[in-house]
């Protein structure tokens, strides 16, 4: 069996992915998710890996869940730009 890929892995691809579509489109969990499994491979990277690299990124802060008809996974708005 292929040595499974670590939360704190998954966690860093999932915000470099949020980071690439900053401005570009907005991604939901299960967008991450899915792409983190295809990305390691599913025998590699869990379901479960990924909610746990979920949970990272928010109780981190280097991502947040915003709500618009949805939850999506976003980078927290910048200090002192008016939003």
């Amino acid at each position: 069996m292929a040595e499974a890929v670590t939360a704190e892995a998954v966690a860093e691809a999932m915000y470099q992915m949020v980071k690439d579509a900053t401005g570009v489109k907005k991604l939901k969990p299960t967008d991450l998710i899915k792409a983190m499994m295809e990305h390691f491979g599913p025998e590699r990277c869990t379901k479960e890996t990924c909610k746990e690299a979920l949970r990272h990124l928010m109780d981190s802060g280097r991502c947040v869940y915003t709500y618009f008809g949805g939850s999506f996974v976003e980078l927290p708005p910048k200090e002192g730009t008016g939003g």
